[in-house]
């Protein structure tokens, strides 16, 4: 008995300094994102902002993935319209934190929405209703050009200013921009952090674990999945709002079923188990596209076999590599 408590000490003290290193990698990268990037000029500034918006939407979607245990190929649905309520609202009303707000929730409807039709399913039946919900929205997006802009998208779409336009307000540069987004992403991501740390974490661990013994804890699997995949389209949305000022428009391949491959790209490069590794792949993801495309006009296939090679040559994600390469490394000096 008093071997396996020890064993089960010494594997609780390896997870929390499992954690204590990949929160530390968070930091480090959220730091060298504010410094670096404005500091490098206008380009990396706007490949560091599409880090910032594919690693808050590969956040949000690990909640539902990584710790709730739930596939969706429908997020990009949640992400095109957190893009496109942002967009309308900016061409009409420049005002970027209303556009923010107004499209995070209109995510949040919609997440709801397709949430209540999906959660009855689990598995490869949940995956494939909300890549049939996700695509529906894609048809919507491609379809109503009245309001959408049809496959031409939004263009032209303004920055906006930080305030309410024609009473106060902030005219934002580029570099202005760029820091607006980190800086909600950061709150966004301490937000998600706090959560998963939580009783309401600690229940959706429990989905993911062992759906039997949460219903035998006397609690609604349904319920609890619902409010997961309402929070990972919230993010989702938040993501998509921020994207379009970032790019000046929006377009409907926000909504297809490929971007929805993306976060899931990121989180499994990264590494799901932990809460830094969908930030870490999709930085890794980002530079790596931007690399290749600058080779071949065959970027997405050179991109999905780099990416296939990296998740089978780091079996639980870069951040797993890393963290247990430096508590093997803290072993060797130890004796």
């Amino acid at each position: 008995m008093a071997g396996n408590a020890d064993s089960l000490d010494q594997f609780a003290t390896a997870r929390r300094s499992d954690h204590r290193w990949a929160v530390a990698l968070l930091v480090g990268l959220l730091v060298v994102l504010a410094v670096g990037p404005p500091l490098a000029g206008p380009y990396p500034t706007h490949v560091m902002g599409n880090v910032l918006v594919l690693g808050l939407f590969a956040a949000g979607f690990n909640l539902l993935f990584g710790f709730t245990g739930l596939l969706s190929f429908g997020h990009a649905g949640l992400y095109a319209v957190g893009g496109y309520v942002s967009a309308l609202l900016l061409k009409a009303y420049p005002s970027l934190p209303a556009a923010i707000i107004l499209g995070t929730l209109a995510a949040g409807v919609a997440s709801v929405v397709i949430g209540y039709l999906s959660i009855r399913h689990t598995h490869v039946y949940f995956a494939m209703l909300t890549l049939a919900l996700g695509m529906l929205i894609h048809s919507v997006v491609f379809k109503w050009r009245d309001v959408t802009g049809g496959d031409d998208g939004i263009v032209g779409v303004p920055r906006g200013v930080l305030g309410l336009p024609g009473l106060f307000g902030v005219e934002l540069t580029p570099n202005g921009l760029y820091w607006l987004t980190l800086g909600v992403a950061a709150v966004a991501l301490y937000l998600l952090w706090r959560l998963l740390r939580s009783p309401l974490g600690l229940v959706l661990r429990g989905l993911r674990d062992s759906e039997t013994r949460v219903t035998f804890s006397g609690l609604s699997v349904r319920r609890y999945r619902l409010i997961a995949f309402t929070l990972s389209g919230l993010y989702a949305g938040l993501a998509g709002s921020l994207a379009v000022p970032l790019t000046s428009s929006a377009s409907p391949s926000m909504a297809h079923w490929t971007t929805s491959a993306e976060p899931i790209f990121a989180s499994l490069l990264g590494g799901m188990q932990y809460f830094s590794g969908p930030l870490v792949g999709a930085f890794l993801f980002v530079i790596f596209k931007e690399v290749i495309v600058r080779f071949t006009e065959y970027w997405s296939l050179a991109l999905g076999a780099a990416v296939v090679l990296l998740v089978l040559g780091f079996r639980g994600g870069v951040v797993y590599a890393v963290t247990k390469a430096v508590r093997d490394a803290k072993r060797r000096i130890g004796r």
